[in-house]
């Protein structure tokens, strides 16, 4: 943090004009929540290219749509610690202040201040008190996320783990590594993609047949879609339990 900038500000420029940005901050992980999993993609952000009222980040490490039209509001945050490293966030907001997902500079605060520079300091905010995460809960052998999971790695194909959310799709595909239950969530983790799945978030999946092959969408308890999407060859999902058809 320098004395140009703000522990937690709100920048006053657009998120058009901000996300360009994001290749000078070195690795970034981009996280967003969606109906109890935890999607994230870490990395270098090699190019952000601006379409219209869309933000497309690419690259080895990232392959993710941003709405623009949705993202009111870029907030910095510089008072996330781990481990006492400061781990600084853009936070992308809709109208009403809801955190969408955030932009997290893993490569600490002089980079990520760098990269802001040229944009002045923001309105100063309070700061937030933050979620503590984690917990000791065993997951449920019957869990259907994590019964689904094993089903795939059994099956031996690569597959497709996206979310689709207000304001954000990002993509994901790869051979599915082996997933590893722990803290009541069932985690996939690669070097450049964790999810982090809750126990017992999923009740079931809508089948939807593409151009590819099979889409499989996570619904909850109540039957609603929870932005959760796998893709891959049918042969991948043959296993997966409580599958059921999209009407029509």
């Amino acid at each position: 943090m320098t004395e140009m900038t703000n522990p937690r500000e709100r920048l006053r420029q657009s998120p058009a004009d901000i996300l360009p940005s994001l290749p000078a901050m070195g690795r970034v992980m981009l996280s967003t929540r969606s109906g109890g999993a935890t999607h994230e993609r870490m990395g270098l952000v090699e190019a952000v290219t601006i379409e219209g009222a869309e933000a497309r980040l690419s690259g080895a490490f990232h392959d993710s749509r941003i709405d623009l039209a949705t993202v009111a509001r870029l907030v910095a945050d510089r008072t996330s610690t781990m481990r006492e490293r400061v781990l600084p966030r853009l936070e992308c907001q809709d109208v009403h202040g809801e955190v969408l997902f955030s932009l997290i500079g893993l490569d600490g605060l002089e980079p990520f201040d760098k990269a802001l520079a040229s944009f002045g300091a923001g309105e100063a905010l309070e700061p937030v008190e933050r979620e503590r995460g984690g917990g000791s809960q065993d997951v449920p052998e019957d869990d259907l996320g994590a019964l689904s999971f094993a089903a795939i790695l059994a099956s031996g194909e690569a597959i497709a783990i996206d979310v689709e959310r207000p304001g954000l799709f990002q993509h994901w595909s790869g051979a599915l590594p082996e997933p590893k239950p722990a803290m009541g969530f069932v985690n996939i983790m690669q070097p450049d993609f964790h999810l982090h799945l809750k126990a017992g978030a999923l009740a079931g999946w809508l089948r939807r047949e593409t151009a590819g092959g099979i889409a499989l969408h996570g619904l909850d308890a109540e039957g609603q879609e929870t932005g959760l999407i796998l893709r891959g060859p049918a042969a991948a999902f043959a296993n997966v339990p409580k599958v059921g058809p999209a009407d029509g």
